[in-house]
């Protein structure tokens, strides 16, 4: 059992660690949550991955027809990313003073929005994923979806958590917050534009530039 979670774990964190939309936007709650936004956002992501493992487990990952689901997700996903980009650009331009309490997105809704709407999140489910599951399931039976889901899902918990403590506001001075939402704000624009172009094009936005 210890080689089958360690080999979760590895996997896992390859993807967990990974530069993405859910990190930049937990990384920008944390500027006025600290790790409680980031464990909220984890919060939201655990609630919609725990259904979507056994879904894709039982049937997405052997119809064969995942590549539908990728591309409306993408559309839907990159829409809320754009919004969640607004905002946040948007407050480190009206921003006069470091305040957690100015009007925002629920860290758990993000959580929650970033998982369902993220098509890459669910392709590594039905590809990688399904892969793990397939393992567990033979190695310890039913159970085995508990052992593996256990082994993954604590990595996002710290990670997004360990993330949103980082950034968080405390001991950053005016100019420096702003310039921290500007950037991260700016990082979220940009996975919400590469999410529409491959939803309406099915290329990612640094290859639709390239060939211009």
């Amino acid at each position: 059992m210890f080689d089958y979670i360690l080999k979760v774990i590895v996997i896992s964190s390859s993807g967990a660690l990974a530069p993405g939309p859910l990190s930049a936007a937990t990384a920008a709650i944390g500027t006025k949550k600290g790790w409680k936004g980031g464990f909220m956002v984890s919060s939201g992501h655990f609630l919609v991955e725990l259904p979507l493992v056994v879904i894709i487990a039982f049937f997405i990952s052997t119809s064969g027809h995942i590549e539908e689901f990728l591309n409306p997700l993408a559309l839907i996903g990159g829409l809320f990313l754009l919004l969640f980009g607004y905002l946040t650009l948007k407050s480190a331009f009206e921003i006069d003073e470091i305040s957690s309490k100015e009007k925002e997105l629920s860290p758990f809704l993000t959580g929650v929005a970033l998982t369902a709407f993220n098509p890459f999140f669910i392709a590594w489910w039905a590809g990688v994923g399904s892969t793990l599951i397939s393992e567990a399931i033979l190695l310890f039976g039913i159970l085995g979806i508990a052992v593996l889901f256990a082994s993954h899902i604590w990595i996002d918990f710290a990670f997004l958590s360990f993330l949103a403590y980082v950034t968080s506001f405390k001991g950053l001075k005016l100019r420096a917050y702003r310039l921290l939402l500007v950037l991260l704000g700016s990082i979220v624009l940009y996975f919400g534009l590469d999410y529409l172009c491959f939803g309406l094009t099915n290329k990612h936005f640094l290859e639709l530039i390239t060939k211009l």
